[in-house]
């Protein structure tokens, strides 16, 4: 072979090898750079990464209540949500200090004042001036007035004022509750009768204008109020409590029933009899003297279910049953009475569930009359009821809810009451001291709220709290003092509480209110011609408008 030869050959595996070693260093080369790129990104995200790690690692050791308006809420969510004292208040947030960032724990004096403060503030800010349109009254304030009185220690009786939208059942929001409602005005007097009453209920007109509606219980100092307004040229209707209604139509029937003290006589010796034996899980309810109709079902339901559990026959010597039977006293000589009770009552409580959640309508008063019907057409059980249900579907119809749904219970107020005089107050349950609390009680608790409650000083405070008398202070000066009983006179201790929701302008003393009475002698609502608002046309969805 030539020499040329050799050479071209020899060129040609020269230049194949560089070829194939130039693309693997050019592969090389690619994957490296992508390498390259790739450790430059995770480098990124790992610095990224790290990085929000000990942002979060900071937001998570910073405290998570770190304005005094957060710790007030916080307290103010635990005693009117939770339901627990000032001292379990401060408790609590002594432990979660630590998690929650607190520097300082608020003491149960603090917490006290805040709850004292957001009363006044609701007091001074309406949470709405105008409620639903109420066609059959056109000059109403759109809401009903749910009044009461209730008695507590000392000689004062708290009155409170309820305003719950007249449009309650327009929309689905079931039985009116503590949430449903808001305190428009409060007051402790020494006695309410329905002149005093009257005059306190004109006070709270002439700054929230004249409700659509009272509603009450029987009472007759209540009805009297409410008829000296209407005579006063300042009309409303009267809607009265389906609980007391029917507690009441139970009391006329069965009051005198020649069974009715022996069946009660018979249930406190069978309790007597079955509270330390074995027996002791069939023991009756516990059902208050007080009012009490309205829980006497409770006691009639016990006994039946009891007496079933005593079939005829002969029981063996020293069975269970035996001991059941020998502890029964006169109660199964009550059968009658107890199913006679309990067919009215049943009835009547399915009535008061179903209007309490839907209220009252054409279509839930005709259920009503086809729940009753298992009682006896003659029975005045079912009279009084039929003619109470006509009463107020005629009420309904004049206020135009006679579709939407008439609101016929006052259980917020019951309800308000009952949650005041065990909660907050502490063995002393001091009528000044629930009074005052009555506002906090009710609405929903916003944020706001406890914004509001930082904005009421200590003198607007004082204002209020410092006139009134304090039972606790006065069982501490008094009662290890003999001889100092002289210090109690009426001077000291007739320091009447008002309370009146958007009053704050209308008079400088936060408690008693003395605003002129000169509509007394006018007919028709007062209207101030500079702050006059034309009502809009019937049907618009404006709905009635409030004079000044």
């Amino acid at each position: 072979m030539s020499l040329p030869s050799k050479l071209r050959q020899s060129r040609a595996r020269w230049k194949s090898k560089a070829g194939a070693r130039g693309h693997e260093n050019r592969y090389f080369r690619q994957e490296l750079s992508r390498i390259k790129r790739e450790r430059d990104r995770f480098k990124q995200e790992a610095k990224e990464a790290k990085r929000q790690l000990q942002q979060q690692e900071r937001q998570d050791q910073r405290p998570a209540v770190r304005r005094k308006v957060d710790v007030v809420f916080l307290a103010l969510q635990l005693f009117l949500v939770a339901r627990i004292g000032f001292r379990a208040v401060s408790r609590v947030l002594g432990v979660l200090g630590d998690h929650l960032g607190l520097r300082k724990t608020p003491c149960p004096q603090s917490i006290s004042h805040w709850v004292t403060r957001l009363s006044l503030s609701r007091i001074q800010h309406v949470p709405g001036g105008v409620g639903s349109a109420v066609s059959g009254d056109r000059f109403s304030n759109g809401f009903i007035w749910v009044i009461d009185t209730s008695i507590a220690l000392s000689a004062g009786k708290i009155l409170g004022v309820l305003a719950l939208n007249a449009g309650h059942y327009q929309h689905p929001a079931g039985a009116p509750s503590l949430q449903s409602v808001q305190c428009v005005a409060v007051a402790v007097g020494l006695s309410w009768n329905g002149d005093a009453i009257a005059a306190f209920l004109q006070r709270v007109i002439a700054v929230l204008g004249r409700p659509a509606g009272f509603l009450k219980d029987g009472g007759s100092e209540l009805a009297k109020a409410v008829r000296l307004l209407g005579e006063r040229g300042l009309p409303s209707a009267s809607i009265a409590d389906l609980s007391h209604v029917i507690a009441n139509l139970l009391k006329h029937e069965y009051s005198n029933h020649p069974r009715f003290d022996t069946f009660l006589s018979a249930c406190g010796k069978v309790s007597q009899q079955l509270k330390q034996s074995l027996l002791a899980c069939l023991a009756p309810p516990k059902v208050s003297t007080k009012a009490r109709f309205m829980n006497l079902h409770r006691l009639v339901v016990w006994a039946e279910q009891l007496l079933k559990h005593s079939p005829g026959g002969r029981a063996a010597a020293g069975s269970l049953l035996a001991k059941l039977r020998a502890s029964l006293d006169q109660l199964p000589g009550c059968k009658a009475f107890i199913g006679r009770f309990r067919r009215d009552a049943s009835a009547l409580l399915e009535c008061q569930q179903l209007l309490k959640v839907k209220g009252l309508n054409h279509d839930t008063g005709h259920a009503c009359e086809a729940l009753i019907d298992v009682i006896p057409p003659a029975s005045p059980v079912r009279i009084g009821f039929t003619n109470w249900l006509t009463d107020q579907l005629q009420v309904a119809e004049t206020l135009g809810l006679a579709e939407t749904g008439l609101p016929i219970s006052s259980d917020p107020i019951e309800s308000l009451f009952g949650v005041a005089k065990r909660h907050g107050v502490g063995e002393t349950q001091d009528a000044h001291r629930i009074a005052v609390h009555l506002p906090a009680l009710c609405g929903q608790l916003t944020k706001q709220d406890a914004q509001r409650v930082l904005t009421v000083s200590v003198a607007e405070q004082e204002k209020v709290m410092g006139s009134l008398p304090s039972l606790i202070k006065q069982r501490r000066e008094v009662l290890p003092n003999p001889g100092r009983l002289d210090t109690l006179t009426p001077a000291q201790t007739d320091h009447p509480l008002e309370l009146i929701s958007g009053a704050k302008n209308r008079s400088k003393n936060p408690i008693i209110l003395n605003l002129s009475d000169h509509y007394e002698k006018t007919h028709g609502p007062v209207i101030n011609l500079e702050k006059t608002v034309i009502p809009p046309p019937r049907g618009h969805p404006l709905g009635p408008t409030r004079t000044g």
